[in-house]
């Protein structure tokens, strides 16, 4: 089960890709004008036909990244961690995942509030998303790769906290070339965050879903259940 692994690499690549395409496509058509100023993502992807890959590319990653949450969530408890961090780590995952949905279905031109508040649960709630995963690193079963993940994942986690404050404080001042900047930097450092999945779940052993039929004359419904990933050491 190895292949779990180029999950999370297909949410980075797909996702970087994704969202330059429709830059250059807003470039190209004249939607948006590097010259006067360097444009949002949101103002890159509010136009067509780059509107139409944008929502396109949003949702595949939305997708993508609520895929990742629960398989990640399922691996820590499977090693004994039930805790409320894990518990928290998924409520604020499915959250900021389904929020990148909303980016990119209610765009900035069209319903500008709802926009703005896909973009801060994506940003903000996502943010808490990895800091709680952090913590996970060093709080789950012990692995070979956390001498390299933890620090990197440290790393991209504190360099995302100072481009969100940033990105407020020159949105603020007036100053729209630099925090879209910081937009643009912090998206990518959230891709390379789920990226960083992929070291764990590399050493997945096994990961199925088993359906339990009711016995007859019972009343029950349909129970699905995740089998207990087991890893290799």
């Amino acid at each position: 089960m190895w292949l779990l692994a180029l999950l999370p690499v297909c949410q980075a690549v797909f996702g970087t890709l994704g969202i330059w395409t429709v830059f250059a496509v807003s470039v190209s058509n004249g939607s948006v004008n590097v010259t006067k100023r360097f444009p949002f993502i949101s103002e890159c992807g509010s136009y067509n036909p780059q509107s139409c890959i944008f929502a396109q590319m949003c949702n595949i990653c939305s997708l993508l990244a609520v895929w990742i949450v629960i398989i990640r969530f399922q691996q820590v408890k499977d090693f004994g961690n039930h805790g409320k961090a894990n518990i928290a780590s998924i409520i604020l995952g499915l959250i900021s995942s389904l929020s990148i949905s909303i980016i990119g279905n209610f765009q900035q031109s069209v319903i500008r509030s709802i926009h703005l508040l896909g973009a801060s649960l994506a940003f903000f709630v996502g943010l808490a998303y990895f800091w709680v995963q952090l913590f996970l690193t060093y709080r789950a079963r012990p692995s070979q790769d956390r001498c390299w993940v933890g620090p990197a994942r440290a790393t991209c986690c504190s360099l995302c906290t100072v481009l969100v404050i940033l990105m407020v404080v020159l949105h603020n001042t007036g100053s729209p070339s630099g925090a879209a900047v910081c937009e643009w930097t912090l998206v990518m450092l959230f891709f390379c965050l789920f990226g960083l999945f992929a070291a764990e779940f590399r050493h997945i052993d096994c990961h199925r879903l088993t359906i339990q039929k009711p016995s007859p004359g019972s009343a029950s419904v349909v129970v699905n259940s995740f089998v207990a990933d087991e890893f290799k050491n």
